[in-house]
């Protein structure tokens, strides 16, 4: 029991640093970063489509006034 008593005011020292330091963060906040995550390679995605889709009714004009 005198050994342990000495080491109690370091180990009360020690357990109070382990304590929640930072902020937490909102789970709005979390949920509109994950969701901007997502939607910013969908998004991308979409634009690419649109330009695929343009580019073949393009093809697809230039074939038949070709007389194809």
């Amino acid at each position: 029991m005198r050994r342990i008593l000495p080491c109690l005011p370091m180990l009360l020292v020690l357990l109070a640093g382990c304590g929640q330091s930072s902020a937490p963060v909102e789970p709005a906040a979390q949920a509109t970063e994950l969701r901007d995550a997502v939607q910013a390679p969908l998004d991308k995605a979409h634009a690419v489509e649109q330009t695929l889709q343009e580019d073949a009714d393009n093809t697809r004009k230039a074939v038949e006034d070709a007389g194809g």
